[in-house]
């Protein structure tokens, strides 16, 4: 398969196919100290073991180098074919990345973990398509000499006198679940280079023969046998962590400090390796100063570099602002408790002597307690007085004329005091405070500068004698002109700094204020929604970057949600489409960002983060980098603050939503044993008389009296009764919690729905004195009768229920305001105030010992309270004066129209 590396449509659309991770594979990683040495053979060997074993092995993409002994090896694996990619009119083959995951073999070969893939694949470096495969769950076996660590680059670049370009970060190396050396002596080495085992050709043994010096081998053994002794170590120490389920405490906590140097990639390297060797924290710190903007751009993307290598050696990136740059690094240094700060220092200049002097005692007297340890560099850092400026300064018409302006002004004012018979001192201090006025009110230091130059040459013309001539007669004026000229730039200086660390300091604080804007908007925001709403909105502010969010539901991607900047000219549905939801699609499912300016789908157009807690991700954020400067340091961090602050957030939403998940299935277990307890005891007495009464009926007719007859009828009829109005309770309440009630509203006479309700009452009514009491018999409320007729049974039935026989039991209604009040009050013994607040409950029963055994479900009230509040009434209870309790509930009242 021939594929153009322009063509990422392709590639994108297989992409989409491939499956997500169902668990991680395990990496082993087979060393060696220079080519040569056997390690592919190695490999090839174990894999032949594995594959006895039954294990599905793959080759993905070996290196042969037309080695007989490799070619051999090679018999009997499955060979996975290479891509083809079309590279300036060549073919060039590189591993296929995808025909691999979706031939998910249990382990595949790789050769050289260090190789640099050719434009036009998904990843920039080989080593990031072996950590896909193990997050496919695919096992990876590969190679990789020492030289090609990214910590020890320096050291073995010093010894071997060249220095590899194709380098994996330590990270990489470290997380290898298994490591094997593959050595071999020197002297072996050698001999196997003279007969052509390692370069067939005569032209490469002698281009690399400089390497093969015996003391050069036997230093960069050393250093493999050292190296991947500690890498045992730490596999050691990683299982003995997981088999004690502890943290892993660190002491030691190195800080080194980041620049735009070249030199500074080794003082970065020197860190990774005292933080390794320590066993203690990595940090690489970044301060941040106004002469940041001004950088060239070789030296930005040299900074860039310098952080993308820190963050692959493992240091967590850190960044402050301000422009004391000891006094910054020193005050970090305190607050996050660093043992140990690791920087470089430049070489000498007798020219700035004196400032990098200062530099170094003032970052020693900031911070006495903690080791600063110096690696020399080459080259000068980051931190120089004078940078150099991206672009020469500009002209600006509105500055030069208000340059212009305030000169003339000067010089006015300087002949008005001048006709006045003022001191020349005075006409100074007026063009002294020209140009402090023009440094206030035009940008950059060039308006200064000229400003301090004209006002020496248009006080020397105006002022001194002889008039209106650049000459100086008096001796002194030369060091009038001097000392004016020196006052000028100062007093220039000094107020253009302050306007910039006031400029510094307002865009500090916005960010600053950005960041808390948005923690306490996401604790207001009340759904997943206007979490993602609120967090692109801020992010928009922060970055003034049009902003696209791919919500996550069901581990799939949804729609896009696009924020636009303002006055924004760009489409951005062009930054939506298929290729670009592709590369979001990926970052889903390997938790990793992607696109533009990473070295994972480099030619997208956006940024696209995991917005993640741990493992989950919950949305996909991407950032239009289109046409667009990277993102600052500073920036990216603010935005990763506030990525990570998005993310729990949702995290908080999502435990919200599973808690009331929980909650719902408590209640209806709740709710399940309950019905169970129901029918398991409170339904037996019942059915139990029931099916007894029957029997004795069945069996003894002939026996029985019929008064007997007529008392056993009675019982079933009335345990029959009961068990009719517990169903329709049940089934009441069934359809008002689903919602599935139909309410027919209408006006109805209060005299006769009490009359209905009377009429199904509980027979042991006969047993107490009911009445019915109305201040009007022509009241009237808007009601669904049959269920106000359900209310008043349940009502009167628990009055009877709960009372002692031949008790008072009333029944009225009276009009109050727009409303009616209905109440069913009785004199029995009344109910404790700790019972009503639960009289209202589902299945909430009060303490009573009935004659017949029988004890509701706690059905009656709890749906009495669901029918009066779906009809737009309340009710309550309440003690009855002098004894008693009285249940009332409030209906909305309708007028009488007597014309009628």
């Amino acid at each position: 398969m021939v594929t153009n590396q322009t063509d990422s449509g392709s590639l994108l659309e297989r992409l989409s196919n491939t499956p997500a991770e169902k668990r991680r594979g395990r990496l082993k990683i087979f060393v060696g100290y220079a080519e040569g040495v056997g390690k592919t053979c190695a490999m090839l060997s174990a894999a032949h073991e594995e594959q006895r074993d039954g294990i599905d092995v793959v080759a993905g993409y070996i290196e042969s180098h037309v080695r007989p002994e490799t070619t051999a090896l090679l018999e009997g694996l499955e060979l996975l074919p290479p891509l083809e990619l079309i590279h300036k009119g060549a073919i060039i083959t590189e591993f296929d990345l995808d025909r691999a995951i979706h031939r998910t073999p249990d382990l595949i070969l790789l050769d050289d973990l260090a190789h640099t893939n050719a434009a036009g694949g998904r990843h920039k470096k080989r080593y990031q398509d072996v950590e896909e495969l193990l997050r496919a769950g695919i096992h990876v076996y590969t190679t990789i000499n020492i030289q090609h660590i990214e910590s020890l680059n320096d050291i073995i670049a010093s010894i071997a006198g060249t220095s590899v370009q194709e380098r994996i970060p330590d990270s990489v190396f470290e997380s290898a679940d298994q490591v094997e050396l593959v050595d071999i002596e020197p002297d072996d080495l050698i001999d196997r280079l003279h007969k052509g085992k390692i370069y067939p050709e005569d032209q490469a043994q002698r281009e690399h023969a400089h390497l093969y010096i015996k003391e050069k081998l036997i230093a960069l053994r050393e250093i493999a046998l050292r190296y991947t002794a500690d890498q045992l170590n730490r596999i050691a120490v990683k299982i003995s962590k997981q088999e004690k389920n502890s943290e892993y405490y660190t002491k030691d906590h190195i800080l080194v400090c980041l620049s735009s140097a070249t030199s500074n990639k080794k003082v970065i390297r020197t860190a990774a390796r005292m933080a390794d060797a320590f066993h203690g924290g990595f940090t690489a710190l970044f301060v941040e100063t106004s002469e940041t903007k001004e950088l060239t751009q070789k030296s930005r993307t040299e900074l860039q570099g310098n952080l993308r290598l820190a963050e692959q050696l493992g240091a967590q990136i850190a960044t402050v602002y301000g422009e004391d740059i000891p006094g910054q690094i020193a005050e970090y240094a305190k607050t996050s408790r660093v043992s140990k700060i690791v920087l470089g220092r430049s070489r000498t200049n007798k020219k700035r002597w004196f400032a990098k002097t200062n530099f170094v005692d003032k970052l020693t007297a900031s911070a006495p307690d903690i080791d600063i340890y110096i690696i020399p560099d080459n080259q000068p850092s980051f931190y120089k007085r004078f940078p150099q400026y991206s672009k020469p300064p500009q002209l600006s018409l509105a500055d030069t004329t208000k340059t212009i302006g305030i000169l003339v002004g000067c010089t006015l004012i300087g002949l008005w005091f001048h006709s006045l018979g003022f001191r020349e001192a005075n006409i100074i201090t007026v063009y002294i405070l020209g140009v402090l006025f023009n440094a206030m009110v035009t940008r950059g230091r060039l308006y200064s500068a000229a400003t301090s130059v004209f006002s020496v040459l248009v006080f020397n013309y105006f002022f001194t004698e002889p008039y209106f001539s650049l000459q100086a007669y008096d001796s002194g004026y030369p060091v009038t002109f001097l000392v004016m000229l020196s006052a000028s730039f100062i007093t220039s200086t000094l107020t253009m700094r302050v306007k910039e660390q006031a400029q510094q300091s307002a865009q500090k604080a916005y960010r600053t204020e950005v960041l808390l804007e948005t923690s306490r908007k996401l604790q207001q925001a009340k759904d997943t929604s206007a979490i993602i709403n609120e967090t692109a909105q801020q992010m928009v502010k922060l970055l003034d970057r049009t902003i696209i969010f791919y919500a996550v539901q069901q581990e799939i991607l949804s729609e896009p949600l696009i924020f636009v900047k303002e006055e924004s000219a760009v489409d951005p549905q062009a930054y939506t489409d298929e290729k670009e939801r592709a590369v979001a699609e990926w970052v889903l499912k390997n938790n990793k960002r992607a696109g533009a300016t990473t070295d994972t789908f480099s030619t997208a157009n956006c940024l696209y983060h995991a917005v993640r807690a741990g493992d989950r991700v919950f949305a996909v954020a991407a950032i239009v980098m289109d046409n667009e400067e990277p993102l600052e340091v500073f920036e990216k961090s603010l935005m990763i603050a506030m990525l990570g602050e998005c993310a729990l957030a949702l995290e908080k939403e999502r435990l919200n939503e599973k808690q009331k998940e929980i909650s719902m299935q408590v209640q209806q277990e709740q709710l399940r044993a309950n019905l169970l307890r129901a029918i398991s005891h409170d339904l037996r007495t019942p059915l139990t008389t029931i099916s007894g009464n029957a029997g004795i009926l069945i069996g003894n007719s002939k026996v029985l009296s019929e008064e007997q007859k007529k008392g056993l009828y009675t019982d079933i009829y009335d345990d029959s009764m009961w068990l009719i109005n517990l169903v329709e309770n049940l089934l009441s309440i069934t359809r008002i919690d689903n919602g599935n009630i139909n309410l027919n509203l209408q006006a109805e006479l209060l005299e006769e729905v009490f009359a209905e309700a009377l009429l199904h009452i509980n027979r042991n009514s006969k047993e107490h004195r009911i009445k019915t009491v109305l201040d009007d018999e022509l009241l009237m409320a808007k009601m669904d009768s049959q269920l106000i007729i359900q209310v008043l049974i349940n009502l009167v039935d628990n009055a009877i229920k709960y009372t002692q026989y031949g008790s008072h039991i009333t029944v009225s209604a009276r009009r109050e305001n727009h409303m009616v009040l209905v109440e069913v009050s009785d004199d029995g013994p009344g109910i404790s105030e700790e019972a009503k607040t639960k009289l209202f409950d589902m299945f909430y029963t009060a303490d009573n010992i009935r004659g017949d055994g029988r004890r509701g479900l706690g059905l009656g009230l709890s749906l009495c309270k669901s029918i009066v509040n779906a009809l737009g009434g309340t009710i309550e209870v309440k003690d009855n004066v002098p004894r008693g309790t009285v249940f009332c509930f409030t209906l909305q009242a309708v007028e009488v129209n007597v014309h009628e």
